[in-house]
């Protein structure tokens, strides 16, 4: 609350960069992790601060791994243009720097995670360490590899003592001619595909438990996408939001009051009538109540039982969409149907009929693999409804040979990308992080770098999922298995609430509240639809949100919005992991936010919101709200990591200055990051994005009502003039209607992005390659490399920027449309056609450490890769350079013979030659 109304801070950001330090046995053609991290971070530190007057600097911090450093720029870039040119230059002196603490037998590519971690046994490391020990009781790594700090060995052993057993990571092994695993199995084909050409195969992470109790730790149940069992939760898929319907069979009775807590009614708020379908989720730790996707609660049936207020209905059901006319290139205009409910469509009652919560979100373009066989209708009230009838799964399991991990090391010894924003206030903040939530699978796809695991090829390319497991600290209660252990006082929930999510994994929630513009809450009022300011307003929020329901409580009191509230109170079901001692009782927490960082900075989610920090002295650094973008994976060059973070960044600029709007419902997000995992997911792939990023235009040319992409007349060159003058008409008022600007220049537009206004179509997502998110799709979807680019002509930006910056995106779309490989394609073909490699998804000592020399020369310009960097060309990089010189008058050791050593070799320039003539 007293950080709440900070504005108008300017946009500054960073990127962190991990990297790993490895020794190289050129005569043994071996490669090991040196654990000299610490050692190495310390002389970077003290050589910084030697060379503070420089402006281009950086930091060094400590990472999970004896072997690890994170470095960042000391300084961060600001909301200029040119300062995206600074990303790559420091990402270059980052590089440099660190060579110059390396030995020469050192190596420190910027590569994943390290190939044969957990398969060399106690010589896996210089100096050696041996397997186990008391903090992971690891069966593959030794304690010794983790970072000295006591926080990393602390995290360790507390993960695994609050799971009640070892953790457990089993990654889809990659199935080759001779993998010898995968003898017995009948699958086909036999090396590429999972249940045809056309799909990815789906890793389940995070929901393996019964695949374990049936199969044992060497093997895995994968799934498929574009199949109907992709969101069978019982296969793994998403868990979504229950649906109920309203049917309170009482004389008199007509529906239920909202409640604001359980047994707390709320009777000024409009409440759900007979024959409304609500949507929400059971309270495990609160039997009989169910909360609510707006925030509310609702009991299941009367007191004594008798009477059931709430009827299960399907995650499927849908109403009636009869407006089947799409936006395509051929048809960039198209027109409601004259048949459909009026009501339902109406200007001003759109709104409100999603917020009745009588429509669920979904599309009709994905709308054919939803479809329930076994549903059967029924009709009450005005609203027609689908019951829930028994499903069984009917899917043939896909059973994998897996490649089992069992200690923290081995996710948290991934090296990835993250970027850090301040956002101009709190909206802002809160508005970016939804929306580069749903870019987080998307962007983990295309930067894919992790297809190594524990001496073996995965059948995977991302680093996400084994991170998430190698952290899941939940009890088997908490992961939904029942009767596996007993309720314990000493942990949050008793151990006993269900949480659908490890604590590293993609966001929950969104947390952009919107507002109602002035005109809409007359609307709200004359159609009695009350408290709107304590509903959670964001419709795309359609997965179960536990949270402490003490916690909500408290921030609700405080005047903390319900949007934001259900986040915070979301992070405080789970336990701190690390704390310090005189860090207790010892915190004032009027004054400082230790205990509140302490459970924010061990729930890793795909994007981080991050509020201001206090200032407890006038000499503190203002710092604003930030958001973290978490997904991305590690480049072997600067140059490839400098173009996805200035992409980013640049994307933010898109979204806020063309009030777009990427929201899709949060369990397409989770499909998507299933999705992202998979083999060559990038080239081969389909994600869930939504069709129209803008209002679609309304108007009427003597034929009805038409509605448009704004985006068509761009693409429409043919269109004749009294079509485009009528379609300029269209949006002109669309643009006048949707972009009233308040006094902190938010449009109503924004305002209005999480209640889902407007027509069916408009709020509509669908599957589209990485190469139509990209570069576009039809004329209805323009891409995000185009509107990036019309951003940087919008700003004008300067010609030296724009180049660099249009290399950049050339490099994404070339990656994008398949032209250029991801780094886990690469590795992945580098290691099959190794002269050591005998099709077995094994790789061999000499197949490391070539990979890992590859990599370094690769990173430092002295090799070139065309399938990574087309025709692109890397400056090489050496030590030459990483600081300044100082100018000294300091005499010479000998004088005279070290002067003549120096000028020895410049006197036979042509210069200094004799005179022939």
């Amino acid at each position: 609350n007293r950080v709440k109304d900070l504005k108008g801070d300017e946009l500054l950001w960073g990127d962190e960069i991990e990297y790993g330090v490895f020794i190289l046995d050129e005569q043994n053609k071996k490669i090991r992790l040196s654990l000299r991290a610490k050692e190495i971070m310390d002389k970077l530190n003290e050589k910084e601060d030697a060379h503070a007057h420089r402006t281009e600097g950086c930091n060094w911090v400590p990472e999970y791994g004896a072997w690890m450093v994170e470095a960042t720029p000391k300084r961060p870039y600001t909301g200029f243009a040119t300062d995206l040119l600074r990303v790559e230059r420091n990402m270059r002196l980052r590089r440099r720097r660190l060579l110059t603490e390396l030995r020469d037998d050192e190596v420190a590519p910027t590569f994943s995670t390290f190939p044969l971690l957990g398969a060399l046994g106690d010589d896996g490391s210089v100096p050696p360490t041996k397997v186990g020990g008391s903090v992971t009781l690891s069966d593959y790594i030794g304690d010794g590899i983790i970072n000295p700090h006591p926080r990393f060995a602390t995290l360790s052993a507390n993960i695994r003592q609050r799971r009640g057993e070892k953790v457990n990571i089993r990654v889809p092994l990659f199935r080759d001619t001779n993998t010898p695993e995968y003898k017995g199995f009948d699958i086909q084909p036999k090396v590429d595909g999972c249940c045809g050409s056309n799909t990815l195969q789906l890793w389940r992470y995070g929901k393996g438990d019964v695949s374990r109790d049936k199969y044992g730790n060497d093997c895995v149940v994968v799934g498929c996408s574009t199949s109907a069992g992709e969101f069978n939760e019982s296969n793994g898929g998403p868990e979504t939001l229950q649906k109920w319907l309203v049917d309170v069979k009482c004389d008199g009775c007509r529906g239920l009051f909202y409640r604001s807590a359980p047994n707390v009614i709320v009777p000024d708020a409009d409440w759900p009538r007979n024959g409304d379908v609500v949507v929400g989720a059971e309270i495990p730790n609160i039997p009989g109540w169910i909360r609510l996707q707006n925030g509310y609660y609702l009991p299941m049936a009367s007191d004594d039982g008798k009477i059931k207020f709430l009827h299960e209905v399907s995650k499927r059901t849908h109403a009636s969409n009869e407006e089947k006319a799409r936006l395509g290139s051929s048809t960039p205009l198209f027109r409601g149907s004259i048949a459909a409910d009026t009501n339902k469509i109406a200007d001003g009652l759109a709104l409100q009929t999603l917020l009745e919560e009588k429509l669920s979100l979904g599309s009709s373009a994905v709308a054919d693999v939803e479809v329930e066989a076994e549903e059967r209708t029924m009709s009450s009230g005005t609203t027609s409804e689908v019951l829930m009838t028994p499903r069984s799964s009917g899917d043939t399991e896909n059973v994998r040979a897996a490649i089992h991990m069992d200690a923290m090391a081995f996710g948290m010894g991934c090296c990835c990308l993250q970027i850090t924003f301040q956002a101009k206030d709190l909206d802002e903040s809160r508005f970016i992080y939804d929306q580069l939530a749903v870019m987080a699978p998307i962007m983990m796809a295309l930067t894919a770098s992790t297809p190594l695991l524990k001496g073996r090829i995965a059948d995977t390319d991302c680093r996400w999922g084994i991170i998430s497991e190698c952290v899941d600290d939940r009890t088997p209660a908490e992961r939904g298995l029942s009767g596996q252990s007993e309720p314990d006082d000493d942990l949050a929930g008793k151990g006993q609430r269900r949480i659908y999510k490890p604590r590293y994994d993609s966001i929950s929630t969104y947390i952009y509240q919107g507002a109602y513009n002035a005109d809409d809450e007359v609307k709200v009022a004359n159609s009695t639809k009350n408290g709107m300011k304590n509903r959670v307003l964001n419709m795309y929020n359609d997965l179960p949100v536990p949270i402490d329901e003490e916690s909500y409580k408290l921030l609700r009191d405080s005047g903390i919005d319900p949007g934001l509230s259900q986040h915070i109170a979301h992070l405080f079901i789970r336990d701190p992991l690390v704390v310090f001692e005189g860090a207790v009782e010892e915190i004032d927490d009027e004054m400082q936010t230790e205990h509140f960082e302490s459970i924010q900075s061990t729930n890793w989610q795909s994007v981080r919101w991050k509020p201001p920090p206090p200032r407890n002295d006038p000499n503190d650094p203002h710092i604003g709200w930030r958001v973290e973008f978490r997904s991305m994976e590690m480049q072997l060059t600067d140059f490839e990591n400098s173009a996805f973070t200035v992409f980013i960044v640049l994307l933010t600029r898109v979204i806020l200055t063309f009030d777009l709007n990427l929201y899709i419902p949060l369990s397409r997000v989770d499909a998507n990051m299933q999705r992202a995992h998979s083999r060559n997911a990038s080239h081969q792939g389909k994600f869930f994005f939504r069709r129209h990023m803008a209002p679609l235009a309304e108007g009427d040319d003597g034929y009805g009502v038409k509605y448009t992409s704004m985006f068509a007349r761009v693409a429409k060159d043919d269109v004749d003039d009294e079509a485009e003058a009528s379609l300029s008409r269209v949006s002109s008022k669309a643009d006048i209607d949707a972009n009233t600007i308040d006094e902190n220049g938010v449009s109503d537009q924004r305002k209005k992005t999480p209640f889902a206004p407007g027509r069916y179509e408009e709020n509509s997502y669908e599957e589209m390659t990485m190469k139509e998110i990209m570069t576009g799709k039809g004329d209805y979807f323009p891409g995000l490399i185009p509107l990036v680019f019309a951003y940087l002509d919008y700003i004008n930006c300067d010609p030296i920027t724009l180049k660099r910056v249009t290399e950049y995106l050339d490099f994404i779309e070339k990656r994008a449309t398949g032209e250029l490989v991801t780094p886990a394609t690469w590795i992945r073909n580098f290691v099959r056609s190794h002269a050591d490699y005998k099709d077995d998804s094994v790789v061999t000592d000499e197949i490391a450490y070539d990979l890992m020399v590859a990599c370094k020369e690769i990173g430092e310009g002295t090799r070139h890769e065309a399938e990574l960097l087309g025709d692109l060309k890397i400056n090489p990089i050496s030590t030459a350079g990483a600081y300044d010189q100082y100018l000294t008058s300091n005499k010479t050791h000998n004088q005279s013979e070290e002067l003549l050593a120096l000028l020895r070799q410049y006197t036979k320039r042509k210069s200094f030659a004799p005179d022939t003539k």
